[in-house]
């Protein structure tokens, strides 16, 4: 060999080298992105390789018989276009002739019907392939990332999630929820609380939604499972599966009843709520800046039920009509206003809780029949304005 065709070969060499080795650093980056972003290089490739498709659609007019193949070791691009054998070519752009496809694989026989694959890589298709690649993993990473931001909030929904106050908007107030912010409305607020600047509040996760610009989450501290979630983190034998909370009925800044179980006979469940000192209530009261909570025995006894949800009204007797929903009860004449509550509140509670139309009876304010009716309440009242009722009979409203 010359001396001239020895350099040629070997600058030739070196440019071949170069491409692949350029390849290689694709692959190297996409191993890189792959552990620091948590996202699958195969994901890229393919993608990549379907926005190359496209790009060869311009040149060919078509890509139903086109194929990008990006090598998973070397990042070395090929195309190849599939062409079916035809005695005569009608269609240049799918079919090729018995001659030529004997000429372009002369080691294989070839009939009409065959499919011959042909590489037809453009010779800038190097550039064009790293312009795409680029594209593709910022577009990726942005998507995974919209991706991965919401499955982890999405896992948190219908939990208790910690916030920082930012700014105010009117009434709303808006929360640095790390890599999310979300808008804490009016409507979601306890009645009467305020929030500082940078201060750091609890508040319910009560719905995640996907969009092109990342998670929605609203958020809330009226719901009642707010109260509910905030116990499980006081209360051990909830965490544990030994004290059940069977029902809530909440209005937000001022009462909430809630009737517990135990599962186990040895365990009190009141008193496991309450705790030594009253110290998980208080807690619990604390976060919610002074709301008060009373709490039940749950039974399955519907008379029983409504005298413990009357509390702190000591309950003469209670008729009951199961089918009707309703309930009948007496209580000391002396105790008729603390039954009722202010503005009919413990009893409207009573009622939501135990799921029953409650007609009260004492000594004053009867009807004729000798009852204080408490009128009819909206179960969803007071919820705040995501309140979702619950399927599993929890709520018992």
């Amino acid at each position: 060999m010359s001396e001239d065709a020895l350099k040629k070969t070997r600058k030739t060499t070196r440019r071949k080298a170069a491409v692949i080795e350029g390849n290689k650093e694709l692959i190297d980056s996409l191993d890189a992105i792959e552990k620091e972003k948590d996202i699958k290089k195969e994901v890229i490739l393919s993608t990549l390789e379907n926005a190359l498709l496209q790009a060869c659609k311009e040149q060919y007019k078509t890509a139903d018989n086109i194929k990008v193949v990006i090598n998973r070791e070397n990042g070395a691009v090929h195309v190849y276009q599939e062409k079916t054998v035809a005695d005569v070519v009608e269609n240049p752009v799918l079919q090729i002739s018995k001659a030529i496809a004997d000429e372009k694989e002369p080691s294989v026989p070839h009939e009409e019907g065959d499919v011959v694959q042909l590489e037809v890589t453009p010779k800038n298709f190097g550039r064009i392939a790293a312009q795409k690649a680029k594209q593709v993993v910022i577009q990726k990473i942005h998507e995974e990332e919209r991706r991965v931001l919401f499955e982890q909030f999405e896992a948190k929904e219908r939990d208790i999630i910690t916030g920082v106050v930012q700014r105010y908007s009117g009434a709303d107030v808006y929360l640095d929820l790390g890599k999310v912010d979300a808008v804490l409305t009016a409507a979601n607020q306890i009645p009467g609380e305020s929030y500082r600047l940078t201060e750091r509040i609890k508040v319910y996760l009560s719905k995640v939604e996907q969009t092109t610009k990342g998670p929605r989450v609203t958020v809330t501290r009226a719901h009642q499972d707010f109260v509910k979630r905030l116990f499980e983190e006081v209360v051990t034998e909830i965490r544990e599966g030994i004290v059940e909370i069977k029902g809530i009925a909440r209005e937000a800044g001022a009462r909430t009843k809630m009737a517990v179980y135990s599962n186990n006979p040895d365990v009190d469940p009141v008193g496991a709520c309450v705790g030594m000192n009253k110290e998980r209530v208080e807690a619990v009261i604390s976060e919610l800046k002074g709301e008060k909570i009373d709490i039940i025995r749950w039974t399955d006894d519907p008379g029983m039920l409504i005298a413990n949800a009357l509390s702190p009204s000591t309950v003469v007797s209670v008729e009951v009509d199961p089918e009707l929903k309703e309930a009948k009860v007496i209580v000391p004449s002396y105790q008729l206003s603390l039954a009722i509550g202010k503005s009919g509140q413990n009893a409207r509670l009573a009622a939501r809780l135990t799921g029953y139309k409650i007609d009260i009876k004492g000594d004053g304010n009867m009807d004729a029949d000798g009852y204080y009716d408490i009128p009819d309440v909206d179960a969803e009242a007071n919820m705040g304005e995501d309140y979702i009722p619950e399927e599993n009979g929890e709520d018992n409203q």
